[in-house]
């Protein structure tokens, strides 16, 4: 009977903690290699540490003692294991990938760790299957998963779940659901209707089915909305002008004519005000641009626009920046430069060229820098003596030179040496999906926290959002160094230096600093220079 149980098992056997029934208590030090018959699960505390375990021979008469597993008086009729939250084996990683290549979790790379967002793939999947949605991946799970049939991820006509409430969210915000009420977690007739005519709009079957396509679409940058948009023409645009024009994202006089110029202050409005980039007047964006803390205009380190480059010409006019350092690319030399016209110029120093330090240039009442600061110490902290002039691009140029061994190169900047002490700070924290921070995080909110909290104002963009965030300099696989953002079909990191990288990995259930090997190499889809 028991050679029937265990064929039967498959890829999931029964293993776990052993206690001799000597009266000892006796650990064993090894674990056994899985066979076909035979697969070796461990659990392990938030700690990770994990107890030495032995598998279950056919004479022993050692009995685990795994919740969810039974077994009879006389051992012969073995439950399958089930894999559940805190279980630590090899299967695990072949289960995340299958997962993933169905749509049901973030792409990561795959680990031996049955976390929580394991558990919640699993329960979406279980979802779509019609099965029990216990997050639990017993045999008929498994088994479900693992078939050449199994469903790829959809939200379907009765549905529910967080995933679908973050759906209706941005279906509000893009003009397809009308009302606040809409966003309630059920993929009713309502939200069906909506996602249909956004796939309608946007050149896909609109069958109303919410899959891979429809979600990537929701979150590009070619997405059409439904609501106030490029062409358009109202009071209404009017209005939400005059604030882009009073925050300095827009000048001249509010006409009420949605044209390129509005769309372009808009995106720059909503890129420094946690707002999704899509350049619409959604509610969200409406409502952020009344927000009386508002952020206004300001040019930050690591853009690369004109408009940067019209800076650096003012400054480099006025005394602070050499010219050699008009590149176009707001790096650190740039960001010290700003600081000090703004301490000679009476403004706040923090870097930021906003609309107080703009309209000084504009104006002409802008205060040249000091004769008495021109000494090398102030040549210095402004790169324009010789010493930084030969550095100033590796600090501050489009086209730094860098060493192209995937996140190990050999010089770091103080900007990517305090991101990634950060990034590190924040090791061991959970991972959450759609979390932002500060004590746990998915893998682009924690991208988005930990550029924040270093300076590098941005918005919090998906993981589709960062394959062009609008900013920033693309670099390759090979060119990746310390402080670099680097993007995998699906998730997004933080390069560490010495071909590392800092990740809320979803696969891991927490924030861990790993060696970037083959798989994001074979994923990769680009890489962004902040710090230069």
């Amino acid at each position: 009977m028991l050679n029937r149980t265990f064929t039967r098992l498959t890829a999931l056997m029964l293993a776990g903690s052993m206690l001799l029934l000597t009266g000892c208590q006796q650990q064993i030090g090894t674990t056994q290699e899985a066979t076909e018959s035979e697969i070796v699960v461990t659990t392990a505390e938030e700690s990770q540490s994990v107890e030495a375990v032995a598998a279950l021979g056919i004479n022993s008469n050692v009995l685990p003692s795994i919740e969810g597993v039974t077994v009879d008086a006389s051992a012969e009729d073995l439950a399958p294991v089930n894999l559940t939250v805190g279980v630590i084996n090899s299967v695990v990683s072949d289960l995340q990938q299958r997962l993933m290549d169905l749509g049901f979790m973030d792409a990561d790379e795959p680990t031996t760790y049955y976390g929580d967002a394991t558990a919640q793939a699993v329960k979406y999947f279980q979802r779509q299957a019609g099965m029990t949605q216990d997050g639990i991946c017993g045999v008929e799970t498994w088994d479900a998963i693992m078939s050449d049939s199994a469903p790829h991820y959809a939200l379907k006509l009765g549905f529910q779940g967080t995933d679908v409430t973050n759906a209706q969210y941005r279906l509000y915000n893009l003009g397809y659901l009308y009302h606040a009420s809409d966003v309630n977690g059920t993929y009713d007739e309502t939200t069906m209707e909506a996602v249909k005519k956004l796939q309608s709009q946007n050149g896909l079957n609109a069958d109303g089915v919410y899959g891979s396509a429809t979600y990537n679409l929701l979150y590009s940058d070619e997405v059409k909305a439904n609501i106030v948009a490029l062409g358009e023409q109202s009071d209404l645009v009017k209005k939400y002008q005059q604030y882009l024009i009073n925050l300095g994202y827009l000048s001249g006089e509010a006409d009420g004519n949605f044209g390129q110029s509005t769309q372009n202050a808009i995106k720059a409005f909503q890129a420094r005000n946690d707002q999704i980039v899509d350049g619409y007047l959604g509610p969200d964006t409406r409502a952020a641009l009344e927000n009386p803390n508002a952020m206004p205009y300001a040019m930050r380190l690591g853009e690369q626009s004109d408009s940067v480059r019209s800076l650096q010409e003012y400054l480099a006019k006025y005394g602070y920046l050499d010219k050699s350092n008009v590149t176009g690319y707001y790096g650190e030399v740039t960001k010290e430069a700003v600081a000090n016209f703004q301490k000679v110029n009476g403004l706040t120093q923090d870097g930021a060229a906003g609309v107080q330090t703009m309209y000084l240039f504009y104006t002409g009442s802008a205060k040249s820098k000091p004769k008495t600061s021109s000494s090398s110490k102030n040549n210095k902290s402004n790169s324009s003596s010789s010493k930084n002039s030969s550095s100033s691009k590796k600090n501050n140029s489009s086209s730094a030179q860098v060493s192209g061994n995937a996140g190990g190169g050999a010089t770091v900047s103080g900007s990517a040496s305090a991101l990634i002490s950060i990034a590190s700070s924040k090791i061991g924290c959970p991972y959450v999906w759609g979390s932002k921070g500060p004590n746990s995080f998915d893998c682009s909110g924690f991208v988005y926290w930990c550029l924040n909290q270093a300076g590098v104002g941005v918005s919090y963009m998906t993981s589709s959002g960062w394959r062009n965030p609008g900013r920033f300099r693309r670099v390759s696989y090979n060119e990746l160094q310390a402080g670099d953002i680097i993007v995998v079909s699906g998730h997004v990191g933080i390069c560490a230096g010495g071909g590392t990288v800092i990740d809320a990995s979803s696969s891991n259930g927490r924030v861990v600093h790993r060696s970037l090997g083959s798989w994001w190499a074979n994923h990769f889809i680009a890489g962004w220079r902040i710090f230069s």
